[in-house]
């Protein structure tokens, strides 16, 4: 831990720069545990705490920006790719859209402290059409309360920070292996969860190719297009005769839903 403080100490702004940039990137690098030891060495006069913040807020404000953009051009692709990354890619981004649905871009003041909601947020934003101004506004007021209150909990408490850092020396090696087998077996639940979910609902799944076939052939079916309206932005398309209902509102629209044929239900 001591050469951890030693090359925050020698590279720091830039390390800082860096770690912030990948954390926001969407990289599993959590900035929490170096935010709190930059504020530590700013306490005890070794770090400027000013230029730390600025440092943060450029990072952060690059890596948001550029998922931003991402979204605003590529909306679908890059939501896609989060949610290949995800153990949970159908459902990865619906709670994000829920709360960008309730408080629109005021949801860029608390994201970065929700894991997952923090890589999501921006592109969703740009997906939603949030003007780039508005978009920035909030993103660099969430982006410094994330960030200054991590600073200043090292700060405050440089002293005990630095107890702290000493004593984990004792257990390093515990910790660090009781946080990789945590996070193995979080994964493998996650994996063997997902696998059930997969197994219960194949048995209803229809192919695009079948799909077609029933519609060629004049089968009466009702078709749900069950897609979220930040989808229907990046792609307008969709099946002929599709009723468009959101999941949510499955229940409350039940009697719009003809029972006297099969029912299809289709989403991202």
């Amino acid at each position: 831990m001591r050469e951890f403080v030693s090359i925050l100490v020698k590279y720091g702004y830039l390390l800082v720069f860096v770690w912030v940039f990948a954390e926001q990137i969407g990289l599993p690098l959590p900035a929490f545990p170096l935010l709190l030891s930059a504020g530590a060495l700013a306490g005890q006069g070794k770090m400027n705490l000013s230029f730390i913040l600025l440092t943060c807020i450029v990072g952060a404000f690059l890596a948001d920006t550029f998922w931003y953009k991402l979204g605003q051009t590529r909306g679908a692709g890059v939501l896609n790719f989060l949610c290949r990354m995800s153990l949970e890619p159908d459902s990865c981004v619906e709670s994000t859209r829920g709360s960008l649905d309730r408080r629109g871009p005021q949801t860029l003041l608390y994201s970065k402290f929700v894991p997952g909601l923090n890589t999501v947020a921006a592109p969703i934003a740009g997906m939603s059409r949030v003007p780039y101004l508005r978009f920035l506004i909030y993103d660099l007021v969430g982006t410094i309360v994330w960030a200054s209150s991590s600073l200043m909990v090292g700060y405050i408490f440089s002293e005990q920070v630095d107890a702290i850092l000493n004593r984990s020396r004792q257990f390093g090696q515990f910790i660090a292996l009781l946080a990789v087998v945590a996070i193995a077996a979080w994964i493998v639940w996650k994996y063997v969860q997902r696998r059930r979910f997969l197994k219960s609902i194949l048995i209803g799944r229809i192919t695009p190719q079948e799909l077609h076939e029933k519609l060629s052939s004049g089968e009466a079916v009702t078709i749900i297009d069950l897609r979220h309206p930040l989808d229907l932005l990046t792609d307008p398309r969709t099946l002929p005769g599709a009723l468009h209902i959101k999941a949510a509102e499955l229940a409350e629209r039940a009697k719009e839903i003809p029972r006297d044929r099969e029912i299809i239900l289709y989403c991202t």
